[in-house]
């Protein structure tokens, strides 16, 4: 299996420039069973890696251009009738799919966000009271512009709860646009790919990541920073329990990643900042990024 995660690393790497730690993080939250999200400026190749990790686990892609006039079962799919059989039959919408691309999530309306609260957490779709599995894995790679972009619709918290992890890819250094502009003079990146592992391969992953040891005074540890969340004057609204367990299972996933069979308390202090910033609301409008640091500067792990 390590062969594997190493193969997948490099072959997103050969489209994403620099940006191990995104890298890392977004397959954390594919081994975990969750999903994530990438809060950033246009331009920057959060719709190239999406594409890339599809194509190098050799799953179905499918991209959701949000727009204000979006319709729930422009998601999930719709009932259409058939004058041949004299009966509704069931269209597919994009979810059923591994790797499923919301672009620019922000631009749809709420009514639209919640068509996505439903799979992203039972992995399946209910219309006119049947409910359909979709594929597995299944994967969301969401994308947001940022909240002062105009004509945005910021997602509630019961959607940003759904998010395993959330990130930015920002720009990239001088040194690393640079190899961009040679890698496509020499006809390489996206266009080369090809698929390094299988959907069997990566349901296994995710069963051997479930299967990674967190000790006890881990687990506390853990907990001492969520209920710190709930806790805090600065915060409004802590964390939730279901991120709670995402943490957990996050840090069972980048402890496996890194080779090991059991996690260790550096596995939670990288991961807190993009597992539980995004499910935080702050008083007065303070960066939840600045209350995290704190709070991870306050809580002792034993």
């Amino acid at each position: 299996m390590k062969e594997s995660i190493e193969k997948l690393k490099q072959n997103l790497s050969q489209t994403i420039v620099g940006k191990e730690d995104a890298i890392t993080l977004v397959l954390v939250a594919l081994l975990s069973g969750g999903h994530v999200l990438l809060e950033d400026v246009p331009g920057v190749g959060k719709t190239l890696l999406a594409k890339s990790l599809a194509y190098s686990i050799a799953g179905k892609f499918q991209r959701i251009q949000c727009t204000p006039d979006l319709l729930p079962t422009d998601i999930t799919g719709t009932n259409i009738w058939n004058p041949r059989s004299g009966e509704f039959e069931f269209l597919p919408g994009p979810v059923f799919a591994n790797v499923l691309l919301t672009d620019e999530i922000n631009r749809a309306t709420p009514r639209t966000q919640s068509a996505l609260l439903e799979v992203m957490e039972e992995k399946q779709v209910t219309v006119d009271g049947v409910s359909r599995s979709v594929p597995d894995p299944f994967f969301v790679i969401a994308t947001q512009n940022p909240i002062e972009y105009q004509g945005t619709f910021p997602l509630p918290e019961a959607q940003m709860d759904r998010f395993t992890l959330s990130l930015t890819l920002g720009y990239p250094t001088e040194s690393e646009e640079l190899q961009m502009l040679q890698r496509i003079s020499e006809g390489s990146g996206f266009s080369t790919l090809k698929a390094c592992i299988t959907l069997e391969e990566v349901q296994e992953l995710r069963r051997l990541c479930s299967l990674v040891k967190v000790d006890e005074s881990l687990q506390k540890y853990i907990l001492r920073l969520v209920r710190a969340t709930r806790e805090d004057e600065e915060i409004t609204l802590g964390v939730s329990p279901r991120g709670t367990v995402a943490l957990h299972r996050a840090t069972q996933a980048l402890g496996f990643l890194t080779g090991r069979d059991y996690a260790i308390p550096d596995d939670v202090k990288f991961l807190v900042p993009y597992v539980l910033s995004h499910r935080l609301i702050t008083a007065g409008g303070k960066r939840t990024q600045t209350i995290v640091e704190r709070l991870l500067g306050s809580v002792t792990v034993s």
